[in-house]
């Protein structure tokens, strides 16, 4: 299992749009993906978990992927969220 902290660096934070855009992200990797703000730990892969966060630019979060794929997901999650 690999985890991460990620602070968001979106405009906009996590909104509609960016987090259906997220959601497709995780939904390109096998592994079991999920993202934890404070005590809350949704599936990545869930636009309604994901949509429950309700968070903004600047916010720290964790991320937590397990699978074949985990490296590359967290990179790929650590990428979208600082908008690279």
């Amino acid at each position: 299992m690999k985890e991460r902290s990620i602070v968001i660096n979106l405009a906009s934070g996590l909104e509609a749009s960016p987090v259906a855009l997220l959601v497709q992200e995780a939904s390109k990797y096998e592994s079991k993906i999920y993202i934890q703000a404070d005590e809350k730990k949704v599936n990545a892969k869930s636009i309604m978990g994901m949509m429950s966060l309700g968070l903004d630019n600047g916010e720290t979060l964790c991320v937590f992927a397990d699978g074949s794929d985990e490296a590359a997901a967290v990179d790929g999650i650590e990428s979208f969220l600082s908008g690279r």
